[in-house]
Formats: structure tokens, sequence, C-alpha cells
């Protein structure tokens, strides 16, 4: 019989790990028993593991019980990480044992999903430099931050490369694990997890939930103050050539610099900031598509359609339909 292991982190945690526990145990439990049901045996042994006898949560609000050791555990065939804090520092001062379980275990031939921001815990390690993954998109600013040399996906639902699984973040984690049943089990047992827990099949995107707040956690002066202005003129055509000028810099250095300090070009930037205010007019206004695409300086319909779908996954129409009051 395989074996997969959900870890149990020993500090440095949220109540969202606790979920992340419990739904990956209850779904692949699940998806054991209908294995079981329909071919006559279980697939997998499942356990929670991690380095002490009990983990407490929110003061111990909440206490989870793992089922062994890490240590009792010799092989395994997947390793499932929940979230944790955003803090690379505080999320790894507890859990240091776990990482390099985690990392050995890889080595040996087992296959790493993260759940939201347990993708830190991978990073930490070295197990994603040069290679995609996503995150939640709330963090993905500090993540780009602290990890430049792993190709952050904030896009992304689901990351799948070289056996390491990763997610965008919160309950999303759900539709990670409906991937991993298909990818564990079958797709009619992928089918049923979907039909049972009501969570949606082949999701891949989290873009329709991220909130662009803009990535200023840099220390460019320069660029920060290009980017308040860029929000300051989102009702205007702003050119890349007329900000380098205002700015005193080249076109080129001062797309090098944009970058290097926020992940976008200056185009993508202003793109961006003019569709997060789109999106909040369809949210709380009964403006009508022109009306909101004028508002934010386009002038064509289509072009702003193309781009609301590039980067939301959604039509505006689609967006408004769902988010208006």
């Amino acid at each position: 019989m395989k074996h997969l292991t959900i870890i149990v982190p020993d500090g440095q945690t949220t109540l969202s790990t606790v979920a992340c526990i419990v739904g990956a145990y209850e779904i692949l439990v699940a998806a054991n028993r209908y294995w079981m049901r329909t071919k006559g045996k279980e697939l997998y042994r499942i356990e929670l593991a991690g380095v002490s006898k009990k983990a407490d949560f929110d003061n111990g609000l909440l206490t989870v019980k793992p089922h062994t050791h890490i240590s009792a555990i010799e092989k395994t065939d997947l390793i499932i990480i929940p979230s944790l804090v955003q803090s690379y520092q505080k999320a790894m001062k507890g859990n240091r044992l776990l990482a390099e379980w985690v990392k050995q275990q890889y080595k040996e031939g087992a296959e790493l999903a993260s759940m939201c921001t347990g993708t830190f815990m991978l990073a930490s390690e070295g197990l994603l430099d040069g290679r995609n993954c996503s995150t939640h998109w709330s963090a993905a600013d500090v993540f780009r931050n602290q990890f430049p040399s792993v190709k952050l996906q904030r896009e992304k639902l689901i990351t799948d490369e070289n056996g390491i699984y990763t997610n965008g973040g919160a309950y999303s984690f759900l539709n990670l694990l409906i991937y991993l049943v298909e990818k564990y089990f079958d797709r009619p047992t992928a089918i049923y997890c979907s039909k049972i827990f009501q969570v949606e099949i082949d999701r891949q995107s989290q873009s329709a939930f991220a909130i662009f707040s803009g990535q200023k956690l840099h220390d460019d002066e320069m660029v920060r103050k290009a980017q308040n202005f860029i929000e300051s003129q989102v009702g205007e055509r702003v050119s890349v050539e007329d900000l380098s000028s205002k700015f005193a810099v080249s076109r080129r250095n001062f797309d090098r610099r944009f970058i290097k300090a926020t992940g976008n070009t200056p185009a993508e930037y202003v793109q961006r900031v003019k569709i997060e205010v789109a999106k909040k007019l369809f949210e709380t206004t009964r403006k009508t598509i022109n009306e909101a695409m004028y508002e934010v300086g386009y002038s064509d319909t289509k072009t702003f359609r193309d781009m609301f779908r590039k980067v939301t996954g959604m039509s505006p129409i689609e967006y408004r339909n769902r988010y208006s009051k």
C-alpha cells in the first residue's frame, strides 16, 4: 500500500493551517473509501505526521494530534504542506525539522504539494529555485522579494512541475486536493469528490479573486513615485516614455528599475491599476461596461475587454454579473 503524508506544523501557523490539514485528510480519506467501493481495496495509507504529540493553534483554541512522528515514516509517496504565516523567518523558526525532512523525502522520490503560504517552506529549502510556483495573491510580493530565484506565477491557482505542486491559497486548497485526487487515484474519483464536497473541478486561475494594491515592498524611491503618479492618473493615457522623461531617466533604465522593483513592466503596471479600478466600479456602482471603460482611460471596447480578461480571467460582463450588487 502506498503512503500519503499530511504534515502538522509545530508553530507559526494560522487557523487556515487547520483548515488545510482537516480538508486534506477528509477529502483523501473519502477518495480512498470510494476507491475501496469501486476497486475492492484501499489504495493509500493516509497519515498526519509532525514532530510533537500535539500542535496547538490560535492560542490553544484548536489542537491537532498527528498520527505519527515524521521519524517513523521511512518512505512516503506524497507530502502535503498546509499554509503557514507569511513571514518566512517566523514560519521556519518552529518548523526546521519538518522542512529538512520534507527536503530529504523529496530527494528520495516523494512528491510535494504545498497549500497557500506553505510554499514558503519549499522555497526556504531551495526546492523551488528556478521553478514555477504559486502562492496566495496577497503574499505574492513578500514571496517574490524573499525568493527572487523562484518563478512566481501569481495568477496561477495550481502549478505542477518536477513532482512539486503548489496552489494559490486560502480555501482554493480544495481545488488542489481535487487535482491531486485525479493524479493519485483517477478522474472518476476526482469527479466523485468534486460532487460530494461541491468543489469546482479543473479550476486553474486565482486572477478573478486577486486585489491589486501595487507592489511597493522595495527601496527604489523613483519607482515608488512613478507608481503613485500612475495611480493618480487612472483616467488618463499614461505612456512609458512620458514617465521616464518625467523622472529624468532613460527609457531602458526606467524599465529595468521598474521591473526589478515591482515584477511588472511599467506598461503592465498601468494596465493592472486601470483594471483594478474598473473592477471596483463593477462591484460598487451600476455603471455600464462603456462607462467604466471610459472612466479608467480606455476608448476601444475590444482593447478593454481583452485586457480585462487577461488580468482577471473573465470578461467585463462576466465579472460585473458575478460581483455587482
